[in-house]
């Protein structure tokens, strides 16, 4: 019965119901779906080798691949496990965890041009890195991390308190609109505290522009847990998000508890993008450009969504960031300025395309 109901509202032949399966689905677009999984992730891989390969000093392909099996002390062995290989794990797991942290803001707001931003968890832990570094003194990566992630998930809490004010229960818009204000407030509060005392902020600012080449495998470590179980946590959630694009009322029909639905996906966010965000600062439009791109390959379906963005993401990233390497050689560009300005263009054509744009 719920499974007619989603066929019958949304109109594409698509199943997103958890109840529905493969047999209800044309076998053509399982088909598409698979193959265009498969080429992410030989896109993925090339990503990776392309990513321990250039640099500041380049590496052969077949260097590279000698490296990875024998950790010789030769040149090439060391470039690529001690400088490479970080960076990449690093791009691996904030690029999953930003991408899939978009897709689930886009559906639990119903809004296909929202990110992590829009609620203003990449605020919030800027704020709370730039008292860190004011009021402690914070200079590392490692000193950022945890007030960073404290900032995001304190910030995604009050926005939640905030939208829910009034009404019991957060509706999307009034959860966007209290993410933007606030995270408006605590930018100006930000820039205001960097601007006063530039010299204190100076480590900050480069943070702020969103880089991975400053994080080590021991502060990925560290963060990774909770990268982890957000994905994880992602995943669970995925039925229930396809519910929730229909609508509140129509996903309560369906048995779907919208509220817990909503306070878990809140919680998800926060372990995602929080933990995203301490580790390299903020990297602009993957969390919005990345859903935006793979629901219009795959559909409505928010695990097949969730598993693309997981994919595709850190990809980008991975390209951002070599881009950024070999085109300001032998010093580099931040991967976050890196994907605004692939990111831009992209999103501008994106959007004009009206099968792209909507949930």
């Amino acid at each position: 019965m719920p499974t007619t109901r989603l066929r019958r509202r949304t109109g594409r032949g698509d199943a997103p119901a958890r109840s529905s399966g493969r047999a209800s689905a044309p076998s053509s677009l399982y088909r598409r779906r698979a193959l265009g999984l498969g080429a992410i992730v030989a896109a993925l891989a090339v990503a990776v080798l392309l990513s321990l390969a250039h640099g500041a000093n380049p590496v052969g392909y077949d260097q590279v691949w000698s490296a990875l099996w024998s950790r010789d002390g030769s040149e090439a062995s060391i470039i690529v496990w001690t400088e490479r290989w970080p960076r990449t794990v690093v791009a691996l797991f904030v690029g999953a965890a930003l991408g899939v942290a978009g897709a689930l803001i886009q559906a639990l707001t119903r809004n296909p041009l929202a990110e992590p931003g829009i609620l203003g968890v990449n605020a919030g832990a800027g704020f709370a890195v730039t008292l860190g570094a004011g009021v402690f003194g914070l200079t590392s990566i490692t000193g950022y991390l945890w007030f960073a992630f404290l900032g995001a998930a304190v910030t995604t809490v009050v926005v939640f308190v905030i939208g829910s004010a009034g009404g019991g229960t957060a509706s999307p818009v009034t959860l966007v609109l209290a993410g933007v204000a606030l995270g408006a407030v605590l930018n100006g509060f930000s820039t205001f505290l960097t601007l006063i005392d530039p010299e204190t902020f100076r480590a900050f600012r480069n943070w702020g522009l969103g880089s991975i080449d400053r994080t080590g495998l021991a502060d990925t470590l560290l963060v990774a847990p909770f990268l982890i179980a957000g994905l994880i946590g992602a995943v669970a959630l995925a039925g229930a998000l396809n519910s929730i694009a229909l609508g509140d009322d129509l996903a309560a029909s369906l048995g779907t508890k919208v509220a817990r639905a909503r306070v878990l996906g809140i919680v998800v966010i926060t372990l995602l993008a929080g933990g995203a965000t301490a580790l390299t600062g903020g990297i602009a439009f993957v969390g919005l450009m990345v859903p935006h791109v793979v629901r219009w390959f795959v559909g409505p379906d928010q695990r097949w969504i969730i598993a693309y963005s997981a994919l595709t993401a850190p990809a980008l990233v991975l390209v951002a960031d070599v881009l950024g390497r070999v085109i300001a050689r032998p010093g580099e560009i931040e991967v976050g300025i890196v994907t605004a300005i692939i990111g831009a263009p992209v999103l501008i054509a994106l959007v004009r395309r009206r099968e792209a744009s909507g949930l």
